[in-house]
């Protein structure tokens, strides 16, 4: 394979890998005017990219472009060599775009409809490689929305360029009208900049390069006499000065292997101003997007706060089933030691109580009664067990009422509507269905935080430091009471020298009840640790809740709105970054040639 080949089929497969991307990045816009409009931006840019293709093969086109006057049809002719096209140099000439080209070429194989121009034959060697084509006046004042003005010709015209060469006169250069057209027309173009009339005229190319350095790189600026440039050709002399420069750059510079570095370069900088601009419009909206996630974090955060609060309350409320969920797990822990048969007994107290009632039953209708009040016993334990795991649950159903999610509504609405977003998103149906979404998920995050921090407290509260202490405590009070009673029973009244009477029943309660006490005491104390522990950890949850968490599913498709756009400028980003790379590798090295910044 051929060089020339080889660079032609690189040149296809960059294109088609950015245009791949620059689609794909178009059809992941989201539903929001400025990515609407990128998308017909890149629709736009697909289509110029379909017509560059289809004359990759084809002769350069350059093409002339400046103010009524300024010689573009007598530089056409001085490059040509001969008179092809009608000069003038006060008024504009050119009214049908005229193609000179060599006999066997057709307009079409450039994608130039064949009506928008009047075809010139020529078989000369300066036309092997390239084609000029003369186009209409810009400074006109004629609308281009009309399709039969010069105005509506040109435009329809410059995308089929790829080299402009840039003609003006001493007059001419600082021309607001022809400036318009420039900027226009530079995109995808690479620009050669010529000032003619060089008879008559001053030299004023360092204030043109003045006037054109903010928005334009200008390579060189010739300076030439298009009229004594053609009666030398005429006369059959070789070009002089400028001139001669001038027709190196376009026949043999440009020629061959050039075209296609041009024709890639031009494409190049008309996707990186396309780009440009489609960045542009996203940051244009972007502010009132961030306007619109501030707000949603401030509503969520109210919201969260709310529920935070509220669940607190419930949960101090209901602090007594977690109370006994505690012990029941700390007693579980500990097995059968002596402290952890009286957390038993306490967590049993009622069953102990309707046995006893059981043992007293003396008729068929008084066990009949005793069974109603332990089914109802049992039913009112099942209901405070399923109260406290649905504490969160309740908490959450009835925080968020309907005034609560319409203030959201009102505020989210007006930051949407000026965001440009879907104000569906921002409606109170959609924030009530996400509010409900986001209750069960809280609520399942809830219980799960709440059984670890039980399992948390009973691990802490099941140390061997602090079961000791109170089955030392209750040891000491059994070993007290047993010690006397045994001591009465077995010394004083069997063994000692003077024997004493054993202790009468009354002792023996006085002693129970003292046990009692002592047990209630160790139970009060041991409880109220409990208690102010589980109350720091629920604090500690609650303050854990006081951000926009608890509310996170809230506002979820409006964000998710946001996102997309904060993703889809990222994306683009990427692909600028990707383009600006392509643009420093492939750059054209001829530092003759001028394009847009």
């Amino acid at each position: 394979m051929t060089s020339p080949e080889l660079t032609h089929l690189e040149l296809l497969a960059e294109m088609d890998s950015l245009a791949e991307a620059m689609d794909g990045w178009a059809q992941s816009a989201p539903d929001w005017p400025a990515a609407r409009t990128c998308r017909a931006l890149i629709r736009r840019l697909s289509e110029r990219a379909g017509s560059m293709r289809v004359r990759l093969e084809a002769p350069l086109v350059v093409a002339t472009l400046g103010g009524t006057g300024t010689g573009k049809s007598a530089l056409i002719n001085a490059l040509v060599g001969e008179e092809s096209t009608e000069t003038g140099r006060s008024r504009p000439t050119t009214r049908r775009p005229k193609l000179i080209c060599r006999p066997d070429l057709t307009s079409e194989l450039l994608g130039i409809d064949p009506e928008s121009v009047e075809r010139v034959e020529r078989d000369l060697p300066t036309l092997a490689d390239l084609v000029l084509l003369d186009l209409p006046d810009p400074d006109t004042t004629e609308s281009a929305e009309a399709p039969g003005t010069n105005l509506a010709r040109l435009r329809r015209l410059l995308p089929h360029c790829d080299v402009l060469l840039i003609t003006t006169t001493q007059q001419k250069y600082r021309s607001a009208r022809v400036a318009d057209e420039l900027a226009q027309a530079a995109s995808g173009a690479r620009l050669v900049f010529v000032q003619t009339h060089a008879d008559i005229d001053q030299d004023i190319r360092d204030d043109w390069r003045d006037v054109l350095d903010e928005q334009y790189t200008t390579g060189h600026v010739f300076l030439v006499d298009s009229l004594a440039a053609l009666g030398d050709a005429e006369k059959g002399l070789a070009p002089r000065g400028e001139f001669a420069a001038l027709v190196d750059l376009v026949t043999r510079q440009l020629a061959g292997a050039a075209a296609v570095r041009i024709r890639r370069a031009n494409y190049l900088d008309l996707v990186s101003e396309t780009l440009s601009a489609c960045g542009q419009r996203i940051d244009e909206g972007l502010p009132a997007l961030r306007d619109l996630e501030e707000a949603i974090v401030q509503q969520r955060s109210r919201l969260g706060t709310q529920l935070a609060e509220q669940m607190r309350t419930e949960l101090l409320a209901n602090r007594r089933q977690w109370e006994n969920r505690l012990v029941a797990r700390i007693a579980a822990r500990w097995g059968f030691s002596p402290f952890a048969l009286v957390l038993r007994v306490f967590q049993g107290l009622g069953g102990l109580i309707s046995s006893s009632l059981l043992l007293r039953a003396r008729s068929p209708a008084q066990v009949a009664l005793w069974g109603a009040l332990e089914a109802g016993r049992t039913w009112r334990k099942h209901r405070q067990r399923r109260r406290a795991d649905r504490t969160a649950d309740r908490a959450v159903t009835g925080c968020w009422g309907e005034a609560e999610l319409r203030e959201a509504e009102l505020v989210l609405d007006g930051y949407a509507a000026d965001a440009e977003l879907d104000r569906d998103a921002a409606g109170l149906p959609t924030i009530a269905a996400e509010a409900d979404d986001a209750e069960s998920a809280f609520v399942a995050s809830v219980a799960g935080e709440l059984e670890s921090l039980i399992d948390r407290l009973a691990q802490r509260h099941t140390g061997w430091l602090t079961r000791w202490r109170y089955e030392v405590l209750l040891a000491a009070m059994l070993g007290v009471l047993v010690a006397r009673l045994g001591k009465n029973f077995f010394y004083d009244s069997w063994l000692a020298a003077e024997p004493v009477e054993i202790y009468g029943l009354d002792v023996y309660l006085l002693s129970a009840l003292w046990l009692i006490l002592w047990c209630a005491l160790l139970l009060w104390g041991f409880t109220s640790r409990l208690r102010r522990g589980l109350k720091h950890q629920i604090d500690g949850l609650a303050e854990g809740w006081k951000t926009p968490k608890p509310a996170e599913g809230i506002f979820a498709r409006l964000e998710s709105d946001c996102r997309r756009v904060h993703r889809f400028r990222h994306d683009l980003d990427r692909l600028e970054a990707h383009v600006a790379t392509l643009r420093r590798r492939l750059a054209l090295p001829d530092d003759q040639l001028g394009r847009r910044r």
